[in-house]
């Protein structure tokens, strides 16, 4: 019986895939996972390892799909790789390997932790993350816009520093400016904000703006948006949330 594991393989370079991920991949037999996601993992592989293994990709939507098709494979007896970039928890595949491993009681599933966009974001932006903060997807694919709206405007009065996933795509192009305009409410347009594109990749950006010129700005699903909180201010071009420490 093989054994499938949910890897996190980080932003997508490899000084940021940790080292236990690194070498469940490479005893893997077979890794599955979104296209985009599988590639990341090929350009990392030595030669000799890719021809030792199958790749296995479904596209977006197909996750169910791709989760069953990980179980068959360990049911065959062959040690399985579900690769989500960043982390595998963090809005990635973990949730719904353990949902269905109920259906599977035979096959063991082993959750391998990766470096989330929200801390490989912070990195290039400065330290926006120092103190409390809440992590929010624009996706209402899965979750409806009114509980989305209503986790914003919670998170804003309360003050949270924001980190904000899938901020916009082809089809939801005005859902970051609709969060901002939710955030609005309880934020001033001043706020401190930042926004870091393929963290960890080729083409990397990021930038440093106020709430009110986030609402304006054009983003896409390689985006990954920071909203700072009350405290939150820019330092020697950085994006810098005080944790409170004293300086003599």
């Amino acid at each position: 019986m093989g054994k499938i594991y949910a890897v996190g393989i980080g932003p997508g370079n490899a000084g940021q895939m940790t080292e236990e991920a690194r070498a469940v991949i490479a005893a893997c037999d077979v890794i599955i996972g979104y296209t985009v996601y599988t590639e990341l993992v090929r350009k990392e592989l030595p030669a000799q390892e890719l021809r030792e293994k199958e790749f296995i990709t479904t596209p977006m939507t197909q996750e169910v799909e791709r989760c069953r098709i990980a179980f068959e494979q360990a049911r065959g007896g062959r040690d399985t790789a579900m690769v989500c970039s960043g982390d595998a928890g963090v809005y990635g595949m973990a949730g719904l390997l353990c949902e269905m491993a109920e259906d599977y009681p035979d096959v063991e599933v082993e959750i391998v932790p990766g470096i989330t966009a929200a801390l490989s974001g912070a990195a290039v932006l400065g330290a926006p993350l120092m103190h409390d903060f809440a992590v929010i997807s624009l996706s209402d694919l899965l979750t409806p816009w009114e509980k989305i709206e209503g986790r914003l405007l919670a998170a804003a009065e309360a003050d949270f520093c924001l980190c904000i996933y899938n901020p916009a795509s082809r089809k939801r192009k005005r859902h970051l400016k609709r969060a901002c305009e939710i955030l609005l409410q309880k934020k001033p347009g001043d706020t401190v904000c930042g926004m870091v594109r393929n963290i960890g990749r080729e083409g990397q950006s990021h930038a440093l703006c106020t709430l009110e010129e986030l609402k304006e700005a054009e983003a896409d699903m390689f985006t990954t948006v920071f909203v700072g909180n009350s405290q939150t201010k820019k330092v020697n071009g950085r994006m810098v949330t005080p944790r409170g420490y004293g300086r003599s």
